[in-house]
């Protein structure tokens, strides 16, 4: 069958040459399929299990030839490449991410250390974390697109991770670490979930698996955030819209959180983008806050210790002063 005989797909009605309004719809049906709160409540509640017994979460087998360009909605495909592209190289370096936040933990939260980077001994990893097992298939699987749309190999530019640094106390720098942690992973579950509004078929498919891995890691990074920083719902709230607004305006060079989050979207090809797919983005990064941030209501201490707990000694007092300058 022709991609272009496609009515319906994972977002709905298929339009070859969408107007925003079409596409929005596509976004939120999207939104409401993969980012209810019956689906973040699963992924948070599912912590202690994958504490205990790590496992990852397994992809629907995917048809890699069939991929095409004829999937693509309306973007121009150099765009489209440059995008996939701008994916693969933040992807790749995941273990020095995990890694890096790894060591932030450690002091805090060791269910979540190794849940990130795993369990290291005399300078050595002998258990990768389930962090890093899930992500590590971002990378290939982008890959594989790339070369089915161009028949080109493509290899991953290598990128400087911004190592750990000791700073203040272990409480304030996994806070500061935190942030960076869970912007990051939501501007992905955004620009993986806008992708997928603007394809069809087997790129929509493989953009789905990496949307999943992507909101089940956001929500347990915030979960756990929330519970260790119990003031600091609003805080969040307030830098991920400073990076939506930052999107309209050059980057503020005096703020490290801004200014990582213009990083990522220049490595994707941000000022390339026409218009219209550029409203489209900055419309799936406000209402999925809205959506985060009606759930991040609810996660009250008392709900969040059951999932989030840590063995370890928590100076509770420390990290509500922590929030509340």
């Amino acid at each position: 069958m022709n991609d272009k005989s496609l009515t319906k797909d994972l977002a709905g009605e298929v339009i070859y040459n969408p107007t925003f309004w079409q596409t929005k719809e596509r976004i939120d049906n999207l939104v409401a399929k993969y980012l209810s709160s019956e689906q973040l409540r699963d992924r948070l509640e599912d912590l202690p299990r994958q504490f205990q017994d790590p496992q990852p979460r397994k992809w629907q087998p995917i048809d890699w030839h069939k991929i095409n360009p004829e999937q693509i909605i309306d973007i121009d495909l150099d765009i489209f490449l440059s995008i996939i592209k701008g994916a693969i190289d933040t992807e790749a370096p995941i273990h020095d991410y995990t890694q890096t936040s790894r060591q932030y933990l450690e002091p805090i939260h060791s269910l979540m250390a190794r849940f990130v980077g795993g369990v290291v001994k005399d300078g050595k990893v002998i258990e990768i974390g389930l962090w890093e097992r899930e992500e590590r298939q971002h990378t290939p699987a982008l890959i594989k697109v790339y070369r089915q749309l161009t028949k080109e190999k493509i290899n991953p530019k290598l990128r400087t991770v911004r190592s750990y640094r000791a700073v203040k106390d272990p409480y304030r720098d996994l806070y500061g670490h935190g942030l960076h942690r869970i912007i990051t992973e939501y501007g992905a579950v955004c620009l993986y979930l806008w992708l997928m509004a603007r394809t069809t078929g087997t790129i929509q498919q493989v953009l789905a698996e990496l949307l999943q891995d992507e909101i089940n890691h956001m929500t347990k990074f915030w979960g756990v955030g929330l519970w260790l920083y119990p003031n600091a719902n609003s805080q969040l709230i307030g830098h991920i819209f400073s990076q939506i607004a930052s999107l309209l305006q050059p980057a503020d060079k005096n703020s490290n959180l801004v200014a990582t989050f213009h990083r990522l979207m220049s490595v994707l090809d941000w000022q390339s983008w026409s218009s219209l797919c550029k409203i489209e983005t900055i419309y799936t990064f406000v209402w999925i806050l809205q959506r985060m941030s009606q759930w991040s209501s609810s996660l009250t201490p008392e709900y969040l210790q059951p999932f989030c707990a840590s063995p370890q000694f928590f100076d509770e007092e420390a990290a509500i002063a922590l929030t509340s300058n």
